[in-house]
């Protein structure tokens, strides 16, 4: 069956002429028979009955009732279409690391889906290693994360480094230290993240590398946990600066003088990359001048 057909059938019933149907779809009368003559072809039954007045046979009546639904499904259909391609609406699935799912992506998106409320969003929380095995999998479209460990099949894009500190309870040593470098962490108590944490990876590699080893460990799954663990006093966490400011009562943030600038976050897209339509591209562009224009952490009250 043909659309054109059909909306030709409604149109007849609606006005209750071949000639009216004509005017209204702007055909010529031989047309409109033909549509007719078509659809009622395909399905094998007559429609119409055509004498002095246009009447509805059984299977016509049937016909009208269905057709209806089936014109008003194509029309959303159409509209939703439109609508893609213009980028009004659509489908994004995101993969987000954190301390930026939490702190840095909702500010970027409210402004994002009040402007286009029809864009549909799934984010998915990880870590760099997890994010980029979905990225490849196909299960996301893009993540905002660290540098992968490896490139193989994904290019990534830089846009800002997180940065650190070191978070200590007030009753430590080091909370009133005027200047705390790495090898003032030897012999500590460490707050850590899991070994596949990049946070912890480069803490880690920046203490065997500065003299900050040997160090005792708590491992804690959860980042967003650790600040409440130092705060209870089971031990020191180097953690972003946006996830602890202001820092939590009886707690101290404090700079490590010859830890680098932070964590380098930026978008991570497969290599074979292909565009994600409007709605996406708009949602990529939308999250990469935000990330950028995000001012820098600083450490207060120090």
């Amino acid at each position: 069956m043909d659309l054109r057909t059909i909306k030709t059938f409604q149109t007849i019933v609606k006005l209750g002429s071949f000639q009216r149907a004509a005017e209204e779809l702007k055909y010529v009368q031989s047309t409109i028979t033909m549509h007719i003559q078509k659809l009622e072809s395909d399905l094998g039954v007559k429609l119409l009955e055509r004498s002095k007045k246009v009447c509805l046979t059984e299977a016509g009546r049937l016909f009208h009732e269905k057709a209806d639904l089936l014109l008003k499904d194509y029309e959303y259909l159409q509209s939703a279409m439109t609508e893609w391609i213009q980028g009004e609406a659509g489908v994004v699935r995101l993969g987000v690391m954190e301390p930026a799912a939490s702190y840095r992506l909702p500010k970027i998106l409210a402004p994002f889906m009040e402007r286009y409320p029809k864009v549909q969003i799934s984010i998915q929380i990880g870590n760099t290693y997890v994010l980029r095995e979905m990225l490849i999998e196909g299960k996301i479209d893009l993540a905002i994360c660290s540098v992968p460990d490896t490139g193989l099949g994904t290019t990534f894009e830089p846009l800002f480094a997180e940065k650190v500190a070191l978070l200590v309870p007030k009753q430590d040593d080091l909370a009133g230290k005027h200047e705390i470098y790495l090898k003032d962490l030897r012999g500590k108590r460490l707050l850590l993240t899991t070994t596949i944490c990049p946070y912890r990876k480069k803490l880690e590699a920046a203490l065997l590398e500065k003299g900050g080893s040997p160090y005792f460990g708590i491992e804690i799954s959860t980042m967003s946990a650790l600040k409440y663990y130092v705060q209870a006093n089971f031990g020191i966490a180097v953690v972003p600066i946006i996830t602890v400011t202001p820092p939590p009562e009886g707690t101290v943030l404090k700079p490590i003088h010859d830890l680098d600038t932070g964590l380098v976050t930026g978008i991570l897209l497969k290599s074979d990359y292909k565009a994600l339509g409007s709605a996406g591209e708009k949602l990529i562009s939308t999250l990469r001048d935000g990330l950028l224009n995000q001012k820098c952490d600083q450490i207060t009250g120090v």
